[in-house]
């Protein structure tokens, strides 16, 4: 199945005129994209100190390999067998690349049932690879087969006597490029709702990760990540063009939180924002919300589905970043003198 993309781009920037602002409106839409972005810079009083917003300063926006390629979200049935599901990723992958796709993404724990349960049982040491890590491997071989990039959503790691919720992704090569072990653990207790605490098997991550591939720099966070818009300011700050959580809300969260966190997250940092879920099994122990998606720079939604098994193949164009950062040039307008986000990692790293 094949989830059509839908795009809400052009009627965004369709000019809006209305009453006595129309006139101005109008002039400023004329207005060549960098001198809009230089009249920003000249308006804002050299006091606010824009460039000290971010500690150490933004990165420049690096020019990508490609600016425009074909994405594929995954959207994958998980059973408790796992060699089944396994080989169920890499046809989802394989059909994926067949329509074009360059950059590949999974859900969130793909390989096995997501419970407390389960995760010892499905873990895998990445580390040693081959026998003790199928899951891995497959994604290793495929990216290499096909020459795609393939964010691997995420699979439970062994590593060290701790388990870990990690997102591997993997160049066209096939070379591991990253890894990511999810930085904040879901505990959330709702009562009458839903209550589930990874902390009781996972252990946190403790680093953010921003990876340079043939698609672009990528920013990647898993699941309850995305509600900490700190994480998504600071890959933002280091340049990065997409941001993707492969994802796993639930029934409860997911109708009122998986789209408002995406679109505030692509809206607040003006890049993209891909999210990919597990299919929607009711009766698992775990329902997903499903909905992958697929949101622009404008806090758009390019592309999203329901809740069944679907792939989403949609249309990035980082040309649309730089666009949209010149019509609300935020970068230019931020108060240091008043507020900063400090990167310590990077801080750490001078």
């Amino acid at each position: 199945m094949r989830a059509a993309a839908t795009s809400t781009a052009a009627a965004l920037l369709a000019p809006r005129l209305t009453c006595s602002a129309s006139r101005a409106r109008l002039s400023f839409s004329r207005l060549p994209l960098r001198g809009i972005a230089a009249m920003a810079a000249a308006a804002a009083p050299s006091s606010f100190r824009p460039e000290e917003a971010r500690s150490p300063p933004a990165l420049e926006l690096p020019t990508p390999p490609l600016s425009k390629f074909k994405l594929a979200l995954c959207q994958l049935s998980v059973t408790a067998d796992k060699a089944r599901n396994i080989a169920h990723a890499r046809a989802a992958i394989e059909a994926a690349a067949a329509d074009g796709a360059k950059l590949v993404v999974l859900p969130e724990i793909w390989n096995g049932p997501y419970s407390n349960d389960s995760f010892p049982e499905y873990a895998e040491d990445i580390e040693a690879g081959g026998d003790a890590a199928p899951s891995f491997s497959m994604m290793s071989e495929v990216a290499r087969s096909l020459q795609i990039t393939l964010v691997g959503g995420s699979i439970p790691e062994r590593s060290g006597g701790n388990l870990y919720n990690t997102c591997c992704i993997f160049g066209s090569d096939g070379k591991l490029k990253g890894k990511h072990r999810k930085i904040h653990l879901f505990d959330i207790d709702i009562p009458g709702k839903i209550t589930f605490k990874e902390s009781k098997t996972l252990t946190a991550g403790q680093s953010p990760t921003v990876v340079d591939t043939d698609v672009g720099r990528i920013g990647i966070g898993i699941c309850y990540d995305i509600r900490f818009q700190e994480l998504a300011m600071l890959y933002a700050a280091r340049g990065a063009h997409l941001l993707c959580y492969p994802g796993a809300f639930n029934m409860t969260t997911g109708p009122l939180h998986w789209e408002l966190l995406q679109r505030a997250r692509a809206a607040d940092n003006q890049l993209f924002v891909a999210t990919c879920a597990p299919a929607r099994d009711t009766s698992a122990g775990y329902v997903a919300w499903g909905h992958s998606t697929l949101v622009g720079p404008f806090g758009e939604v390019i592309a999203t589905t329901e809740h069944d098994e679907a792939t989403i193949i949609a249309e990035i164009d980082y040309s649309l970043i730089e666009q949209r950062r010149q019509f609300l040039p935020l970068q230019y307008q931020r108060r240091g003198d008043l507020y900063q986000l400090v990167d310590v990692q990077r801080l750490a790293s001078q």
